[in-house]
């Protein structure tokens, strides 16, 4: 059985964007090359990503073409290869179309379809986007958080996960330190408020 691991950058107070429609491309995060080679290295190893629409189009508006941009830097290009290649699921109920190795699932039965895909999948499932990991965590499906924590206070704004308010327990599997100050943590969710 697969494992759904929800990976974020967020601020310290735990904010994925200051404000509304900055899809995690805020000035407040540092990914530089030490922190983005780490980012490939992850996502190389995982067997399928798992997007909610507004993640998944935010991705797909720059990686497909930054893979075949030779101004950008080698390991952002290597990033676009792998993003694009890797077998990707998009959660919608409105897309019914997509490209780059996409599927599309939605409807009611959305958590019921990703509940199969995940008992049919050996392996990391990565997870985008915190509409789609609320989801998966109030039905009991989210296995691991890997946060990627900026040294940033915001104060305001989005959070890991959208309109969830009930006790997480956690397990500590790993954790690392950058130069720039950034921190990776990676946790078991042990237990998510007797929901799951």
């Amino acid at each position: 059985m697969g494992r759904f691991v929800y990976s974020m950058n967020v601020s310290l107070d735990l904010r994925i964007e200051q404000v509304a429609g900055d899809n995690g491309a805020g000035e407040w995060m540092r990914i530089d090359e030490e922190l983005h080679r780490e980012f490939n290295a992850r996502a190389e190893e995982v067997e399928l990503i798992v997007h909610g629409r507004i993640f998944y189009e935010t991705m797909e508006e720059f990686w497909p073409s930054a893979r075949e941009d030779a101004s950008l830097p080698d390991f952002l290009r290597e990033y676009g290869e792998i993003w694009t290649a890797k077998p990707k699921v998009l959660v919608s109920r409105t897309r019914h179309n997509a490209d780059h190795n996409t599927r599309i699932i939605g409807g009611d039965d959305a958590m019921g379809q990703l509940a199969a895909l995940r008992a049919e999948t050996d392996g990391t499932i990565g997870v985008g986007g915190a509409d789609v990991a609320t989801q998966l965590l109030r039905a009991g499906l989210l296995d691991e958080l890997l946060v990627t924590t900026h040294p940033a206070i915001l104060g305001f704004g989005r959070p890991l996960f959208d309109d969830y308010d009930q006790p997480i327990e956690l397990e500590l599997l790993e954790q690392r330190s950058f130069a720039s100050g950034v921190t990776m943590h990676r946790y078991a969710i042990v237990d998510a408020g007797g929901e799951g």
